[in-house]
């Protein structure tokens, strides 16, 4: 008896063993057939990835393509220019070369004349000789355009009246003899000029003389003051010169003044 129970038994799990062969057989299909299932699921998102990817790689070289392009045409444009100013700089080189050879002419139109006038007004030098008419005596007088009014060297200044009107009596020296003329004219104003070595201004008296430089004649106004401390004891400034004449700082006496002068009349002022 005990022998039939325990065959029983063995029989029994025997075919309890052989019916989980199969079953782990199907489970283990079952589960091997889900992972491949989960696989795949993931595969699209990855694919859709790499298409986007491939996508901005694609953008990525159209744009380095398009900065080539215009990096190129931009060489391109810039050895445009260099050749345009190579063949400018070598047109002039030249042209200056061929005006070396040709011989210079002399005169240029566009500068002023050695002489006389420049469109209309007279040229002058750094220095000249001018003519005082009243008392008809020639100073060499040093133009300056620099200085607003003109000045002449005067000593013994003295102011008074005559019939109800200011008039200044000076002297100044005759270049020629050095002997001291006294004049008498009617004061025109006064000016006042602020030196740095002096604590105040000192008013100066300003007459009209008339005087003449080359041909061109004139009546203008001087400033009386004294200038023994300074070479030149005439002082040519813009009052005169301004829309009359030309001031060529590389001459000196560019003028001649007439000969046979004669001394001026107050009516000829």
């Amino acid at each position: 008896m005990f022998h039939r129970m325990f065959s029983s038994s063995a029989v029994s799990r025997y075919l309890r063993f052989l019916l989980l062969i199969p079953v782990t057989l199907v489970l283990s299909a079952c589960a091997q057939d889900r992972y491949f299932f989960l696989e795949r699921a993931d595969l699209a998102p990855i694919q859709q990835q790499l298409a986007e990817q491939q996508v901005e790689i694609s953008a990525l070289k159209e744009q380095n393509q398009a900065q080539f392009d215009l990096l190129e045409t931009r060489q391109q444009l810039r050895q445009n220019d260099l050749s345009a100013e190579f063949r400018a700089q070598r047109t002039l080189l030249e042209k200056q070369q061929q005006a070396a050879r040709e011989p210079r002419n002399l005169v240029n139109p566009q500068q002023p004349p050695s002489h006389g006038r420049y469109q209309g007004k007279l040229v002058v030098g750094e220095l000249e000789n001018v003519y005082l008419a009243v008392p008809g005596i020639v100073y060499e007088a040093r133009i300056d355009s620099g200085a607003q009014t003109s000045s002449l060297h005067a000593t013994n200044i003295e102011r008074f009246e005559r019939d109800g009107e200011r008039w200044v009596r000076f002297d100044i020296a005759d270049p020629a003899t050095q002997q001291e003329i006294t004049l008498e004219r009617k004061l025109s104003r006064n000016v006042r000029i602020i030196q740095a070595s002096a604590d105040e201004a000192e008013r100066r008296p300003v007459v009209d003389l008339p005087f003449m430089i080359g041909d061109h004649r004139q009546t203008a106004e001087f400033t009386l003051n004294d200038r023994e401390q300074l070479t030149y004891p005439l002082l040519i400034g813009r009052n005169i010169l301004r829309d009359v004449m030309l001031v060529d700082v590389g001459r000196e006496h560019a003028t001649e003044l007439p000969e046979g002068l004669e001394l001026v009349g107050e009516d000829d002022e």
